[in-house]
């Protein structure tokens, strides 16, 4: 998720000194309770005992899927095919940051936990489901607060401990069509995100590993610093993005378990999400 607008975002860190960053790593330290980083020992999720149902969270990926920066992520090329060689082999090309895929800690920070790196206790998570598609519906722009994590702990109780918090913002219907990236004349995108103050109340009061978005991005379609990639992320939580069909599944109860690409050194990678339910 990071041509072009984004790769200058980051240069422009760089040029500064990460003094963003830093900033980021103050805020989330502030009160002593926080933590840029997850405890040493991996948080371990506690997950449902029975599930009745598996639903698939991960959307189809081919070269037309749309993407973050409207070109083309994925080519495939046939290497042999069935009809000549007795067997099909395909070589692909893709960035890594396309269709239902993971954003590794490395994506957003110096040194970070590359996509090979995360604990695989923090990869099955119990789901905690914030439903903002009325809020989308009218404001595309729309965020996921403090607030509407507030009014969901009101309703479903604490997020539970190792979770992992989905924005389901009813976005996923809109695969295939322009409407996903939903990009302005100026080429701007409007589509819901994770506001950056919602992520730093999962990182300092929450015991949170992972966020997830249907839409394309964890920050909102027209985020022009991707300040919750830069908080949530370096400290070695994960995201998810373009993850599907989180309508069906219920506020609280469900477990995400997270087929993330363990590819060494990856900053991401398409990925197989289910939710047990």
């Amino acid at each position: 998720m990071c041509p072009p607008k984004c790769q200058e975002t980051v240069l422009q860190r760089l040029r500064t000194g990460r003094r963003g960053l830093m900033k980021a790593a103050g805020m989330a330290a502030a009160g002593g309770a926080a933590t840029m980083a997850l405890p040493k020992a991996p948080v371990r999720a506690q997950t449902a005992g029975s599930f009745s149902r598996v639903v698939d969270l991960t959307h189809t990926m081919g070269p037309d899927f749309p993407t973050f920066g409207g070109g083309v992520n994925l080519e495939f090329e046939d290497i042999t095919v069935f009809s000549n060689d007795g067997y099909n082999l395909k070589r692909w090309l893709l960035i890594e940051h396309t269709g239902t895929h993971m954003d590794a800690p490395f994506h957003f920070s110096e040194d970070g936990q590359s996509a090979d790196e995360i604990p695989i206790e923090n990869l099955v998570a119990p789901l905690a489901v914030v439903d903002i598609s009325a809020k989308a519906e009218d404001d595309p722009d729309a965020q996921l607060t403090p607030d509407d994590l507030a009014a969901w702990e009101a309703e479903n109780g604490p997020i539970p401990e190792g979770a992992c918090v989905a924005m389901h913002s009813g976005w996923d219907a809109k695969v295939g069509g322009d409407g996903f990236r939903n990009a302005d004349a100026d080429g701007v995108m409007h589509f819901p995100g994770f506001h950056v103050e919602a992520a730093a109340m999962m990182m300092e009061e929450r015991s949170v590993v992972g966020i997830a978005v249907d839409t394309l991005s964890l920050d909102f379609g027209p985020s022009p610093d991707f300040a919750t990639h830069y908080l949530w992320l370096p400290s070695n939580r994960w995201g998810m993005e373009a993850v599907a069909n989180l309508g069906q599944l219920p506020p609280v109860g469900a477990t995400i378990v997270v087929g993330g690409p363990k590819i060494k050194g990856a900053t991401g990678g398409p990925s197989r999400v289910i939710a047990l339910a």
